[in-house]
């Protein structure tokens, strides 16, 4: 399925991680190990990523506005 949705130019993986990515960000790491079947550790490092890309994010702001 993911090579024929990628041959018509849709990207699985990239909608998959930014879904994830999205998940991470609202739900606490036990939850969304639940909710997706997935490790927990591996929820702990999604759940670490976006909660740093957030936090670039945000410092990144901050300097615009100074």
């Amino acid at each position: 399925m993911t090579l024929k949705l990628n041959r018509h130019g849709i990207l699985v993986r990239t909608a998959r991680n930014g879904a994830l990515a999205a998940l991470a960000a609202d739900l606490p790491s036990p939850i969304l190990a639940d909710v997706t079947g997935m490790h927990r550790h591996t929820a702990l490092r999604w759940v670490a990523y976006a909660r740093r890309d957030w936090a670039e994010y945000l410092a990144a702001r901050a300097k615009d506005m100074l």
